[in-house]
């Protein structure tokens, strides 16, 4: 949550191409509704691999791999989800074939295999086939296809009454119907639990017997649930910066989402107040953000990305910090607040925070995140900014204001996971996005097959974050040694912390 993604692949109807689109985690808008009874795979597809089309990163093969829709009806209407791969690079030293689970929601695997493969560790890439897959909905695997029209007359997620709450809804409901419409049959059948047994086909087509997984972040839902469904088709299973599926409700959900971002914020003050080379140390930092907050409110932030136009509180908050936060570039941030601080002040205008696309509407289907009325909207916004009061309308908010209205298909539940074998669980201490006392609730909801590994340090995304971190991983994939209950590892000096693109989502 957290945000935890920060781009999304969407097609947009009318621009003819898959885009980019610069968000988090805002979604489709709930009822909840029980889940089907899902099948297995029923017969094993074959993957015909060809290069992949992209000159530039060479040495990536891709395919195709045919899913039913809805795996309730195996026998009825078909998907393609794209799937790309890079062979292990030592094949006589290699183990098998690794599965990435892509987080976002809303990440391209195809693209993390392509273009960004130092994402894994050398003896990582060296002992495995990196496979991954575009989630259905997402990419290249039949994505989810909205009019650019109706997605610019978002109104902002920021909501001042109950009739900003009523045309919410309105809307949600009419940009739902339309990218059901554009989308196809597949828009209603994007939730994790549809994504478990496209990994199952995937796993049969790779000809592995058991699965080997990577999920990172959002991706972590997924690994999870595929061990609970398929506990004894699991060899190895990392989850690294992780969600909790567990949180009940609305409160809980955002009260636990603006704990770890404060934490966050707390810990970049901490490190200012110690580090000579911040660019904001000797000073209140707390004192020059409030001020900068203050001046977004009113219109008179000038966008750094964007000079002559200005930025909004919300803005400043979760496109300015949130995301240094997640690199642990405390230094990068303080080099930024600085330069804005001394900035020219525009003339006070009205403000707008900029409108989230709807990422895919997959988190909306995991998560039951109920909202009676603008009344208990404002409520659960007080409540974010008690628990944070230096980062206000943090993006699960605006999240939950994307979801009114949106049906769920696989809401919150706690693990039931039997028969598995050791499952690594590794997260930050200090993660902006996937707190810490989620990675520790979920290792125990793994039970005895829950080992949490602990990196002392900062940012979202962990298994590269130094030798330590990266040893302890290879050797639990590769030879299936699980690290002793209760390691930890030191943190590597703040930022932009040096992990292999992990900017995990």
């Amino acid at each position: 949550m957290s945000s935890w993604g920060r781009s999304v692949l969407w097609s947009v109807a009318g621009r003819g191409r898959t885009v980019a689109v610069g968000a988090a985690m805002a979604v489709i808008t709930g009822l909840v509704t029980a889940p089907p009874a899902l099948a297995s795979p029923s017969a094993t597809e074959v993957l015909r691999w060809l290069p992949c089309d992209d000159p530039e990163q060479p040495g990536a093969e891709c395919a195709a791999l045919s899913v039913p829709v809805d795996w309730a009806r195996p026998d009825g209407p078909r998907l393609d989800l794209a799937v790309a791969r890079r062979k292990a690079t030592d094949p006589g030293a290699r183990v098998g074939s690794l599965v990435f689970g892509p987080g976002g929601p809303g990440d391209s695997g195809v693209e993390m295999v392509v273009g960004r493969i130092s994402r894994f560790s050398p003896e990582t890439r060296r002992r495995f086939d990196i496979v991954s897959f575009d989630p259905r909905g997402v990419g290249r695997s039949n994505p989810v296809t909205c009019s650019a029209g109706v997605l610019a007359e978002r109104p902002s997620p920021e909501l001042k009454s109950q009739a900003d709450f009523d045309a919410t809804v309105a809307y949600n409901g009419r940009l739902r119907a339309d990218c059901r419409a554009r989308t196809g049959p597949v828009f209603a059948h994007l939730d994790t639990a549809q994504t478990v047994r496209d990994v199952d086909a995937l796993r049969a087509a790779l000809g592995e017997r058991e699965l080997t997984f990577h999920g990172s972040s959002y991706g972590t839902l997924l690994g999870a649930q595929y061990a609970e469904t398929y506990p004894r088709r699991v060899r190895a299973m990392v989850l690294e910066s992780v969600m909790d599926h567990s949180v009940p409700t609305t409160r809980a959900f955002l009260r636990s989402e603006a704990a770890t971002a404060e934490d966050s914020f707390r810990e970049f003050v901490r490190w200012c107040d110690g580090a000579a080379d911040c660019a904001l140390h000797g000073r209140d930092v707390r004192a020059v953000w409030q001020g900068l907050l203050a001046r977004a409110a009113r219109g008179e932030l000038e966008n750094p990305a964007k000079p002559g136009t200005s930025l909004s509180s919300s803005d400043l908050v979760n496109r300015i910090a949130f995301r240094k936060f997640y690199e642990a570039d405390y230094a990068g941030l303080a080099t930024v607040i600085a330069g804005m601080e001394t900035s020219r002040p525009l003339p006070a205008s009205p403000t707008s925070t900029a409108p989230l696309p709807p990422a895919t509407p997959v988190f909306c289907s995991d998560w039951h995140l109920p909202v009676r009325d603008y009344r208990e909207y404002a409520s659960l916004v007080a409540t974010m900014n008690m628990t944070a009061p230096d980062l206000p309308y943090l993006l699960p908010i605006h999240m939950a204001a994307a979801c009114l209205g949106a049906p769920t298909a696989n809401p919150q539940h706690r693990l039931d996971v039997r028969g598995a074998p050791p499952i690594l669980v590794s997260n930050a201490l200090h993660d902006p996005a996937t707190g810490y006392p989620w990675a520790v609730s979920v290792a125990r909801q793994l039970g005895r097959g829950g080992v949490l590994l602990t990196y002392e340090g900062h940012g979202h995304g962990s298994v590269t974050s130094g030798p330590c971190m990266e040893d302890a991983v290879d050797s639990y994939l590769t030879d299936l040694a699980v690290p002793p209950r209760g390691t930890s590892c030191p943190a590597l000096s703040e930022g932009p912390r040096a992990y292999r693109g992990a900017a995990v989502r």
